[in-house]
């Protein structure tokens, strides 16, 4: 008898998954509060060099402005440069000289704010961009705390899933909350910037055991049919965290209060844990016999199925966990020892790579569609929804393959085609950045699912642990090239679309789950991915124990 077979015993869906959902549902709301607060957080308002004296009459404050600051070829006022000297303007005198000018001879002398800079604070009260100045030269540096952030979550991703792996996915989840919870309240009372970026790597290594534990965990307590509907629904959670976001974001426009505000939650996920039970794949698998049969006893009991003692005896699961025990404990290294595993790994990393390149390159990027920023979140969390609905009926019918593959080319094609539309066209600019955000969440929602269920159990948390170090490293670097801008205004676009349409491809390459029972070792991967005729053949393999 394997898992499968005790699952439909106790109730492969029932009340106790949907509790389980439900108790794993702040994390997923949680991940888009911290993975998306760039927007708010780091947002840049309008600014120019600080220029004291100036004259307290509003009708002559244009002028004045324009005797100081450079114009830029549109037609505004320079945010970085001023004048090395006041210039005149016709018909006017030299501002505090009283003499009229002559024409000017040469162009005038520009210098970079020497006294720092003014924001306009109408829409945000507080930014690290305004509170260290993160602007002009040093504007780099804003973005580069978003990809501290990302790298963080990338190492996060292979300590956590490692760990997890060994140690077991209830007690790191714990350690997640917990360091998540410590390090965000440091984070928003940094005094400097290279504080809040020490601290903000860490918390993206914290809540990276929130992105590789909470799927497999829901996942390794449900049967076959149900995984897409129960995957599914728990990914809107990620959208509610997305819309959430606008509405905080625009009740709180002071960074620290902001920073608190989604970070206070996780003390009440702490408490939560309490209810969430360990996967009892996992504890079979470990040889943790009774602990399994409790909680197996735990599941029945809710799901409302007659099992008692008898019916689900401590020799019968012993039998089970000694089909599933293997000889030694995981490593990364057997992601790659066998040709299957191997080809697996190698297309997931690459598809994950696409997935979060594009993904945080489309929500990162909320300027240019003619709505404000919190209109704009708002509508990116919005169109997630029935992106949702196009994964659950995709996945059903199309497989998993074929919806992965398809939701990274929609995502690709809005990008391609947003280059070609004019930016004088804000309302096509607009629909197709709301496309490519509705696909790119798609793609996303079927890559937790997909990797999910490619991955034995004895590897499952490892396997996952390595594809999301791949795509945090795809998250990292999609800030940074926004910064491409500046060498060809077209070039940030091109590179997300170009990575999807690679991704798309490699997606073709991996084998279809659907209706597939989870495989629980190395063994079962092969045997299902390798031709028949050549089973026999294969070497065998190096087993593994979690």
């Amino acid at each position: 008898m394997g898992f499968e077979e005790l699952l439909d015993k106790v109730g492969g869906f029932g009340p106790f998954q949907l509790r389980n959902v439900a108790l794993l549902a702040l994390p997923r709301v949680l991940l888009p509060l911290h993975f998306l607060l760039p927007i708010f957080l780091a947002a840049v308002p309008a600014h120019r060099c600080a220029l004291p004296g100036a004259p307290a009459n509003f009708s002559h404050q244009d002028a004045w402005l324009k005797a100081h600051l450079p114009q830029e070829p549109d037609g505004t006022l320079s945010s970085c440069l001023r004048f090395a000297h006041p210039q005149a303007l016709p018909n006017t005198t030299l501002w505090g000289t009283g003499q009229s000018p002559g024409e000017p001879e040469g162009k005038p002398s520009t210098v970079p704010c020497p006294q720092g800079w003014e924001y306009d604070h109408s829409e945000f009260s507080s930014t690290i961009a305004t509170e260290w100045d993160l602007v002009c030269e040093q504007k780099g540096l804003n973005r580069a705390a978003s990809t501290f952030f990302f790298v963080g979550v990338l190492v996060g991703a292979v300590v956590y899933g490692y760990l997890s792996d060994r140690f077991g996915r209830r007690r790191l989840l714990l350690v997640a909350y917990v360091s998540a919870l410590v390090l965000g309240l440091v984070s928003a009372a940094s005094v400097s910037y290279v504080m809040f970026v020490i601290t903000r790597t860490l918390t993206g290594s914290a809540l990276a055991g929130f992105t590789i534990i909470v799927m497999p965990l829901e996942l390794e307590w449900l049967d076959v049919e149900h995984r897409t509907v129960a995957g599914v629904l728990s990914s809107t959670f990620w959208t509610g965290g997305v819309m959430l976001l606008a509405l905080v974001g625009y009740l709180i426009r002071d960074w620290r209060w902001l920073l608190l505000a989604v970070t206070l939650p996780c003390a009440p996920g702490i408490l939560s844990l309490w209810w969430v039970p360990e996967s009892a794949r996992w504890l079979l698998t470990q040889g943790r016999v009774e602990e399994a049969h409790k909680y197996l006893l735990h599941c029945a009991r809710l799901n409302g199925r007659p099992v008692g003692e008898d019916g689900l005896s401590l020799e019968a699961l012993s039998k089970v966990a000694a089909g599933e025990r293997v000889v030694q404990r995981p490593s990364y290294l057997d992601l790659f020892r066998t040709p299957r595993l191997r080809h697996i790994s190698l297309c997931c990393m690459v598809v994950w790579f696409g997935v979060n390149f594009s993904y945080y390159g489309l929500s990162l990027d909320v300027s240019g569609l003619g709505l404000n920023v919190y209109q704009t979140q708002l509508l990116f969390g919005a169109v997630e929804l029935p992106s949702k609905l196009l994964v659950y009926l995709s996945v059903r019918h199309a497989g998993r393959r074929l919806t992965q593959t398809g939701t990274l080319l929609g995502a690709a094609l809005a990008l391609g085609v947003r280059l070609l539309v004019s930016s004088e066209r804000k309302s096509w600019s607009t629909a197709l950045a709301v496309m490519g955000k509705g696909f790119s969440e798609a793609a996303f929602t079927t890559a937790y699912l997909f990797t999910s269920e490619l991955y034995p159990t004895v590897l499952r948390q490892t396997g996952m642990g390595l594809t999301a170090l791949v795509g945090r490293l795809g998250g990292s670097l999609a800030p940074l090239a926004a910064l491409l801008d500046g060498v060809w205004l077209p070039l940030p676009k091109l590179a997300y679309g170009g990575i999807a349409l690679l991704a798309a491809c490699t997606a073709l390459l991996l084998p279809e789950t659907r209706k597939a029972q989870l495989p629980e070792t190395i063994q079962d991967v092969e045997r299902k991915s390798a031709p028949s005729n050549l089973q026999e053949e294969e070497m065998p393999m190096k087993q593994v124990q979690n």
